[in-house]
This record gives C-alpha cells, sequence and structure tokens, in this order.
C-alpha cells in the first residue's frame, strides 16, 4: 500500500509536469548490441532546468522490461537484446521532480543484417513442356527479408543445377517492397537430353558479408511428341520357302521413340498403297512381327518389298518407314524375272531433260525362280538409249538406271531402253524387260521469229486498227514452256506508240493515225515471251514503210504580196516571183 502522502506528492507533481514546458529527445541504439549498453542520458543540457532526479511515464509498454533507466543520473541502459523487428522504437516521458519539466524520450532502434532472406517454402516444383518458348517465364515465390533498405532482399542467383544454362532469373521490387523473382527459359529445352533440372536459388540481401537463403526448384520438363519412332535398322532383309504355311513368322521389326508415355507407344503396319497389295503378309501392330498371309508363290514373285510404317500414338502422331525384302526361295526352271520401279514423282517411266548425269531413272531388282542361290547367279545388262543411260549395282540385288549423259527433249523426246537378265543356267535362260522412257521439257529454249526482221506497209491515211502485219514465233519446249505472248517494246526513239500487237496471235495493227512525214519508216521492237518459270524472251525486228498520200495541200510563203508596175515595162518583163 503506497502511503496517502506519497500519492498526494505524485498527484501534485504530474499536475506540476502538465503544466511544464515538453522538450523532446531523440535517441538511436542499433539492434543486438550487448546488454547494458548505453543509448544516452535523458538530459542533453537544452534544458538545464529539467535535469535529475526523473520520474519516468513509459509511452510505450516494453519501455521498463527492454530499458534500464537511471532516476537519478538519468542514464539509459539495454536491459535485453534489442531487436528492431519485435519493436522499432521505444517512447517514455521523463518528469524533472525539480522543476516539474517534462522531456519526451524517443529511443529508435536502428536496423542491423541480422535477418537473411527466407523463401516461404524450401521446396517448389514447377513444370515446362519441352516445346515451350525462350523467355518464357514463371513466378517464383520470393524471398522475405526482415530487415529494411540495404538489408533487405538485393537479388537472386542460381546456386546449381542449370545444365546448359536452360535457365535464368528476373527480378522487379513492387511498392510492398519484395522483390519478386521470375525464372525465364534460358535456352531451347529438351525433355530427350535432360527430362529435368533441381535448380539450387539463393536470395542475397545488401549486407557486408550478405547473408543469404536458398530454395530449391524442381523443374520437370513435360513430353511432347518431337520424335518420331527409329527402326534399329532401316532395312530388313530375309527369305521364306514358297510352301511356309499361312501364319509363320518371317521376321521382327523393331523400332524404339525417345519420347515418353503416350507419345512412345508404337504401332505398326504394312503400307498398302507402295507395297503388299495383294496381302501377302501381315504384320503384329504391337509387336512387329511379320507373318505369311497367304500362300506365296515362288514362281510369281520371288523377292517381296514391304514397306513397314511405325507410328506413335502421340496427339499429333509422327512415322517413319523401313523397307523389308522378303525373298522367296524355290528350285524351279522358270526364267528370271524383271520388276521395275520408276523414280519420278507420279512413278512414271519418265526423266526430266535436266537430269545431270548420275541421276537416278528407275530401281530394278530381278530374280531368278530357277535359282538355289542368290542373285548373283543372274547378269543384268542394259542395251538402247544411244549411250545416254547406264545400269550399276552395288550388291548385284538392286539395280539402279542412271543418266549417263546430258539429255535434250529437243532433240529427242523418248528413249526406248532394254533390260536383259541372263541366268547361269545351262543352256542360259534370259528375260528381257522393254522401257519405254520419256524425256520431259523444261524451259530451256526461248521462243524463236521466223525471221529476224520483218517488213510491212501501210497507208499513212490508214483507220486505227488497219492490219499491218502478222508476225510469228515458235517455242522448241512444250506445254506452258511453250506458250507465247507477243508484246511491243517501248522505246523512246520510235513510233511504237502508233501500233498495238495482239498478245495471242502476233497481229501488228495501228492503234492511232501514222504519218510518212513524222516518220516514212518507223521501227518496231516485237517481243515473244514464252509461259515457262522463269520465262524466256526473244525479240524481232518490224520496218514498217509508210505509203504518202496528198495530204497536204500547197501553201504559199506569203499570204499577200504586192508590186508595182511601170506603164511602159515591155511585155514579157518578170515582175514578181511567188513560192
Amino acid at each position: 500500500m503506497i502511503p496517502i502522502k506519497a500519492v498526494v506528492w505524485l498527484a501534485n507533481l504530474l499536475i506540476l509536469a502538465a503544466t511544464g514546458a515538453e522538450h523532446v529527445r531523440q535517441l538511436e541504439i542499433s539492434e543486438g548490441v550487448p546488454v547494458g549498453t548505453r543509448i544516452d542520458f535523458i538530459g542533453d543540457g537544452a534544458s538545464p532546468d529539467s535535469g535529475p532526479p526523473y520520474l519516468i511515464v513509459p509511452v510505450t509498454s516494453t519501455v521498463e522490461t527492454d530499458l534500464s533507466i537511471d532516476h537519478n543520473t538519468g542514464e539509459i541502459r539495454t536491459k535485453v537484446p534489442l531487436d528492431r523487428e519485435t519493436r522499432a522504437s521505444y517512447s517514455l516521458v521523463a518528469i524533472s521532480i525539480v522543476s516539474g519539466n517534462n522531456v519526451e524520450v524517443i529511443v529508435k532502434v536502428l536496423d542491423e543484417n541480422d535477418n537473411a532472406p527466407t523463401f516461404p517454402v524450401a521446396v517448389m516444383d514447377i513444370e515446362f513442356p519441352e516445346n515451350t518458348p525462350r523467355d518464357v517465364k514463371r513466378t517464383l515465390h520470393p524471398a522475405r527479408d526482415l530487415d529494411l533498405d540495404i538489408y533487405n532482399t538485393q537479388k537472386y542467383n542460381i546456386v546449381s543445377g542449370n545444365i546448359n544454362n536452360a535457365f535464368r532469373l528476373s527480378s522487379h521490387r513492387e511498392r510492398d517492397g519484395v522483390l519478386y523473382l521470375d525464372l525465364q527459359i534460358n535456352g531451347v529445352l529438351d525433355r530427350e537430353t535432360t527430362d529435368s533440372y533441381t535448380l539450387i536459388i539463393e536470395a542475397l540481401d545488401g549486407g557486408t558479408p550478405p547473408l543469404r537463403g536458398e530454395m530449391t526448384v524442381n523443374i520437370t520438363i513435360q513430353d511432347v511428341n518431337d520424335n518420331p519412332p527409329v527402326f534399329n535398322q532401316s532395312r530388313y532383309f530375309a527369305s521364306i520357302q514358297e510352301n511356309a504355311t499361312i501364319g509363320t513368322s518371317v521376321l521382327k521389326v523393331t523400332a524404339t521413340d525417345a519420347d515418353a508415355d503416350e507419345n512412345a507407344q508404337i504401332e505398326y503396319f504394312i503400307n498398302r498403297r507402295q507395297s503388299d497389295k495383294d496381302n501377302m503378309f501381315r504384320i503384329d501392330s504391337s509387336t512387329g512381327l511379320i507373318h505369311v498371309n497367304k500362300p506365296l508363290d515362288f514362281e510369281l514373285k520371288e523377292l517381296h518389298e514391304l514397306v513397314i510404317v511405325a507410328k506413335d500414338h502421340g496427339l499429333q502422331p509422327q512415322e517413319t518407314t523401313a523397307f523389308v525384302s522378303i525373298k522367296v526361295t524355290d528350285v524351279n526352271d522358270n526364267q528370271p524375272t524383271i520388276n521395275v520401279i520408276f523414280l519420278s514423282d507420279d512413278a512414271t517411266p519418265k526423266i526430266s531433260e535436266s537430269a545431270q548425269p548420275g541421276e537416278f531413272v528407275a530401281r530394278i531388282s530381278v530374280h531368278d525362280p530357277d535359282s538355289k542361290t542368290d542373285y548373283s547367279d543372274v547378269n543384268v545388262t542394259l542395251s538402247g538409249g544411244d549411250g545416254h543411260f547406264g545400269l550399276t549395282t552395288r550388291d548385284n540385288i538392286i539395280y539402279l538406271v542412271i543418266v549417263s549423259l546430258p539429255l535434250d527433249r529437243e532433240l529427242k523426246p523418248n528413249y526406248t531402253l532394254n533390260v536383259e537378265a541372263t541366268d547361269n543356267g545351262n543352256p542360259p535362260l534370259r528375260a528381257t524387260r522393254t522401257i519405254d522412257l520419256q524425256v520431259t521439257d523444261i524451259n530451256d529454249n526461248a521462243p524463236e521469229f521466223d525471221q529476224d526482221v520483218y517488213k510491212a506497209n501501210v497507208m499513212e491515211v490508214s483507220d486505227p486498227g488497219t492490219s499491218v502485219l502478222q508476225v510469228i514465233a515458235v517455242d522448241k519446249d512444250e506445254g506452258n514452256n511453250s506458250a507465247i505472248s507477243y508484246s511491243l517494246l517501248d522505246t523512246p526513239d520510235t513510233h511504237s506508240g502508233w501500233f498495238r500487237i495482239d498478245a495471242r496471235s502476233g497481229l501488228v495493227t495501228t492503234r492511232t493515225h501514222v504519218d510518212c512525214e513524222t516518220d516514212p519508216v518507223p521501227k518496231l521492237i516485237v517481243v515473244a515471251t514464252d509461259n515457262g518459270f522463269p520465262p524466256l524472251s526473244s525479240s524481232a525486228t518490224v520496218l514498217v514503210t509508210i505509203h504518202d498520200v496528198n495530204d497536204n495541200e500547197p501553201i504559199f510563203d506569203q499570204s499577200f504580196y504586192n508590186v508595182s508596175v511601170a506603164e511602159n515595162e515591155p511585155k514579157g518583163r518578170c515582175i514578181l516571183k511567188v513560192r
């Protein structure tokens, strides 16, 4: 129990302080200083009548628990370690017992770099499709730092895991003071090369040395169907006897896909449009195992060439092909057979006249129904073609007809080639195949006029539209390459504007009235252009003689003559000459 006299005395003192002058004292102390560190004195000499001893009135609730204040000297010390992030300032009123004046003391706790940046989560999982474009970004959780200004988060770094610099960081500070963080694509992502990344990202403040915090970002690269299936070999070879029963296994093809999940699931089928149209074989769509589907006949066909397609199950499926050559074996007495596949765009026997030596014309495969051994028992030769075509092979199995000499359709549009296959029997048997090969046109010939210089005549009184002459040009090419259009070359030193030409027929007519007195022999340049790509053209000269007509009356050099004659002039004397 406080004595009544003390209560009365304290009440009077407060009343006195309320009426006294107030002085504000601003003090500063860094957070984290040792306990007992002197902050300062309440009095600063500015108010000599406000000296100790003091009555302390806390304004901030934690003044008495965090600060030690000597009532007699006015010295203020720390009682506990100060933490700006918990309490940024303290406020109290010190009342001088002597004078009754009061001093408002504000102690500001200065920030120190005692807090490291901290991410809200230790691990973050994100995903990117592998076809994500460069510079696409994902926002990551930013680090928070309880410190202020330079001691707050200043930058982010990728510490490790950034294989081939696939990612980069960018940051920006918002009004709330937080340094926000974005992860951006820095290169090309390829799940088949790297399907995941584990990035260690650090946040650093501006202290010296800086404090840091870390977060792990697990990045999963999502698969897209960017890889086609790949066969383990591009061509397969197998042989089977012609008496093999339906369902007999022939061989197995295998393809793999570097993608994942549905994008890597493969199904197989035979391209019936390009091969095995008679369904002699079938393939298991899941395993790639090829089986006999119909009875085989060695005498009808010894070599079956299949185009096998492997297609994945992607949303936009990709596919690839492989070739399977299946040889049917038997002993028989049949002559060799020849199979020709033409390598033109529509698989017909033709070759462009622009083909260079060495270019392929056709693919020839031969087999001998009587042969017990390899195709090397059959000798294949090519004749015809005037030396413009040849035959080549690497394995005596597949032969290629190639161009040997340059071609010119305008000189020879067609060739007849003879392929002969001879076995090694005794006596030998042979088979022949005739190829009627068409040489297709390219636009390698410009139109040619039947004359270099044309001469024509026209009367100068001819009306516009009068026919002058018709020029004719021909093009040795064919089709669009030989379609010709005519035009007149407009030159400033001629009177070509007097004439026009029909673009299709080559008929030259007058456009306007012509004038012999202006130009008696206008010179026209006629251009013939074909419809090829690129178009070719040539020109010819047309000399038009304009025949004069009496279209100009005589004109005196004067309209009035004045002369005087003496009355005694003799007869016959010249008195005037007019012109």
